[in-house]
C-alpha cells in the first residue's frame, strides 16, 4: 500500500470536483488538516471515512487503496466486509474510550486530591503518597491499555483486509 500514491489520487479526485481541502473537510466532517495529511500521504482516513470518500467520489475503496481508477467496480461482498470492519473498529474505539474515561477521572481526582493535601501541608503523609501513586498508576494503565487495544485493532484490520495498516 503506497500512501503517497493514495494521497495523490485523493487530491486528484478532490480537484476533479473543484473542491478545496477546507470545503471537502466541511462536507465530510473532518478538519482540513486531516485532508491535507491524507493527500500528502502522511496518514490514511479511518475505514468509515474511506467508505464515505469512495461514495462521495464515486469510486471503489479498492481504487482508493490502489491509488488509481479501475474499470470494474468492487464486488458487493468486499464492500460489505469493509462496512463490517469499519463498524467493528468504530464500536471498539467507542468502548475503549468509555473505559478510559473512568480511569482518566480517577487520575484527575487523585491529582487534585494530592494538590489539596500538598496545599494543606499534608503532602508528606502516607495518604498523599498513596493518592499520588494511584493517580500515576491510572495514567500508566490508560497508556498501556490504549496501546494494546489499538495494536489489536490494527492486527484485526490487517488480517481481515490483508493489507498493512
Amino acid at each position: 500500500m503506497d500512501q503517497i500514491k493514495i494521497g495523490q489520487f485523493l487530491k486528484r479526485l478532490r480537484t476533479e470536483k473543484s473542491l478545496t481541502q477546507e470545503k471537502l473537510a466541511e462536507l465530510i466532517g473532518v478538519s482540513n488538516r486531516s485532508v491535507s495529511r491524507w493527500e500528502n500521504g502522511n496518514t490514511m482516513p479511518d475505514f468509515d471515512l474511506l467508505i464515505e470518500l469512495a461514495k462521495f467520489y464515486d469510486v471503489s475503496i479498492d481504487e482508493i487503496m490502489d491509488g488509481k481508477r479501475k474499470e470494474d467496480n468492487m464486488d458487493k461482498q468486499t464492500e460489505e466486509t469493509l462496512y463490517k470492519v469499519a463498524e467493528y473498529t468504530n464500536n471498539e474505539k467507542v468502548r475503549l474510550l468509555g473505559r478510559i474515561k473512568y480511569v482518566a477521572w480517577v487520575a484527575v481526582i487523585c491529582g487534585i486530591a494530592f494538590l489539596v493535601l500538598e496545599y494543606f501541608g499534608k503532602g508528606d503523609t502516607g495518604i498523599a503518597g498513596f493518592v499520588l501513586g494511584l493517580g500515576f498508576g491510572a495514567s500508566i494503565a490508560i497508556a498501556l491499555v490504549t496501546t494494546f487495544k489499538m495494536k489489536k485493532l490494527k492486527e484485526f484490520k490487517r488480517k481481515v483486509l490483508k493489507i498493512d495498516v
